[in-house]
């Protein structure tokens, strides 16, 4: 992926995260308290920011470091958000726990992604 579009995805990211957030805190609640995913749900909606960050940190090294591990972390992270964060959503949302399998995947897509922009940031 290049610069700019890991910098838009990690703002698209961010600015879904806040939405959904609120949704979730808002018009969601009563459902997530009902099910018992309130917990659940806002461990998705902070996976996602914390990962939105992520890829703008990402976007950022990649103006003083110029790798395809680089850009191999911010596919990661956008597939661990895409895999972790989605997965938990539709659970909560559902309650199809069969999905409770997929979001260890997107779990390793992070800390693959994690991993590529430590090698990737010292690497030059």
């Amino acid at each position: 992926m290049q610069k700019q579009t890991i910098l838009m995805s990690g703002a698209i990211m961010g600015g879904l995260a806040v939405a959904i957030g609120a949704f979730g805190a808002h018009a969601l609640k009563p459902l997530l308290l009902e099910s018992g995913r309130i917990e659940t749900f806002e461990l998705a909606v902070r996976y996602q920011f914390y990962h939105a960050f992520a890829l703008l940190s990402t976007a950022l090294i990649m103006n003083h470091a110029d790798s395809k591990k680089l850009s191999y972390a911010g596919i990661f992270f956008l597939l661990g958000i895409i895999f972790f964060s989605g997965s938990l959503y539709i659970l909560c949302l559902s309650g199809m726990t069969i999905l409770g399998a997929v979001t260890p995947i997107g779990g390793i897509f992070f800390i693959l992604g994690w991993i590529l922009l430590a090698i990737g940031a010292i690497k030059k």
